[in-house]
């Protein structure tokens, strides 16, 4: 574990890694802590903006589950909002290890432009990717299920096929099997980016 600021000072072994990303306050903290069994492994906090460096968790020795800083809105100045797109950015070009982006998604909200926009941030890099709805303790909702599905509906607007999705919750305990399963079909025939010149 440990956590980084610049793509030379990150771990440097070339193992699998799986970035998780979303909007402010969508229960990344609560999802990692879920999928890494640790109640406090990734800080929760109810304030946005709380994680402001690529973190990243060893997995059984064999991937690294990289969490990364929110996008949107977050009580930080613009500066430093800019200077985190600009993380995020140089490590979805330029990280060899990335294997897939995780796209956190809040279930009980319509489609918003900001996570739009990242889905399309990572279409034209040909980021891998699967969307992972949370907070769906209300699996069952009306509300939660028309969201998810207008989701969808505006995401093949520009897209000819959807990406893996995934439903979780962490307070009901649903979802963490499938995307461990996920990343290990995924390990066994990983793919390493070329490094720059």
């Amino acid at each position: 574990m440990g956590s980084f600021v610049t793509l030379p000072a990150c771990p440097q072994e070339m193992i699998p890694e799986y970035a998780f990303i979303g909007r402010s306050n969508v229960g990344k903290s609560s999802l990692i802590n879920y999928i890494c069994d640790r109640k406090a492994l990734a800080k929760v906090s109810v304030t946005p903006g709380k994680t402001q460096t690529l973190n990243y968790y060893l997995i059984n020795k064999k991937w690294h589950l990289v969490d990364l800083p929110g996008y949107g809105f977050a009580k930080i100045s613009r500066t430093m909002r800019e200077k985190w797109q600009k993380m995020i950015e140089n490590y979805a070009d330029k990280r060899e290890q990335l294997q897939y982006v995780f796209l956190l998604i809040d279930s009980r909200v319509p489609p918003q432009k900001l996570d739009m926009e990242f889905i399309n941030f990572m279409g034209e890099r040909s980021l891998p990717f699967a969307i992972v709805f949370t907070k769906a303790d209300k699996r069952n909702s009306p509300e939660i299920q028309k969201n998810i599905d207008a989701f969808q509906s505006q995401l093949l607007e520009s897209w000819e096929e959807l990406p893996h999705i995934f439903v979780t919750t962490s307070e009901r305990k649903k979802g963490k099997e499938d995307i461990l399963n996920f990343i290990t079909e995924a390990n066994k025939t990983p793919v390493f980016k070329q490094k720059e010149s």
